[in-house]
């Protein structure tokens, strides 16, 4: 049986890639995620995606993402394994925070990230 996992794009560094034209940071199509990023493959499980639009900057997070994001997670419950948030820095802890008394007594995980740093950009010493 295969695993699957919903990727839920709030918005935030960890979701844009640098426009190769201009240089200038795009939001990243994660419906593209495994060809973007091959070595997912190896393993056996279906990634899907849900952005949000607009997107949306952590320092303006209010209430209204919170349900938002229960909801998509309560709506698509029975379809995956598990849930991956990708969300701004700034006010991650308050969302995880928020989100954990709203969703208590789930079985599956949810799993709040975010970086500094734009998806597919190596860090450099």
């Amino acid at each position: 049986m295969t695993a699957s996992i919903l990727i839920i794009y709030t918005g935030g560094t960890i979701g844009m890639k640098e426009d190769p034209m201009d240089g200038t940071l795009k939001p990243f199509d994660f419906s593209q995620i495994m060809e973007e990023v091959p070595e997912l493959n190896k393993f056996d499980v279906r990634i899907d995606s849900h952005t949000f639009a607009p997107l949306i900057d952590s320092s303006d997070v209010e209430p209204s993402l919170w349900i938002s994001l229960a909801e998509i997670i309560r709506d698509r419950y029975d379809d995956y394994d598990g849930f991956v948030v990708l969300h701004g820095t700034d006010t991650m802890a308050y969302s995880a925070s928020t989100l954990s008394f709203m969703l208590e007594g789930l079985t599956k995980p949810v799993v709040f990230t975010g970086s500094q740093l734009p998806i597919g950009t190596g860090r450099r010493t």
